[in-house]
């Protein structure tokens, strides 16, 4: 990758705070998802099968940076979601059903909105001067995958 993108990414990584960061997750699986799916139409089997991964990649990561400890409930929901989608994908991957690649980013979108509203809720408090505990940025969340 050019330097100068990846200055760019750093940058704009390093401005957000942890739920943007999560939403930008959440938006590369979503992407690479899509871009599967036109390889899967377009018969390009290798490339689709790249672009899987990469949304793997995503998935486990956002897997291995919960923290059950903390986000109890919520993050053993989350756990499970995500261990569903990366078995869907490894579906997807050997089959190459479309619709299941609808269907997870469906599910994908709906885990999604949930955190761009915290986002949406975190900016506005910010803007009203309240304090919030989600501003620290994540520590381990790394979107060069």
């Amino acid at each position: 990758m050019d330097s100068r993108l990846q200055n760019y990414h750093a940058a704009d990584t390093l401005g957000r705070s942890m739920p943007e960061l999560v939403v930008k997750v959440y938006d590369g699986v979503i992407g690479n998802l899509y871009r599967a799916r036109e390889h899967y139409r377009n018969n390009e089997l290798q490339p689709g099968y790249e672009k899987m991964e990469k949304a793997k990649k995503f998935i486990v990561h956002l897997y291995t940076t919960l923290d059950e400890e903390k986000g109890g409930e919520i993050a053993e929901k989350l756990s499970k979601i995500y261990v569903y989608l990366i078995e869907q994908i490894n579906i997807i991957q050997a089959t190459k059903d479309l619709k299941m690649i609808e269907d997870a980013v469906e599910i994908i979108n709906n885990v999604r909105d949930g955190w761009a509203q915290l986002v949406e809720n975190v900016s506005r408090d910010k803007s009203q001067g309240k304090d919030s505990k989600v501003e620290q940025p994540a520590k381990n969340l790394s979107l060069s995958v």
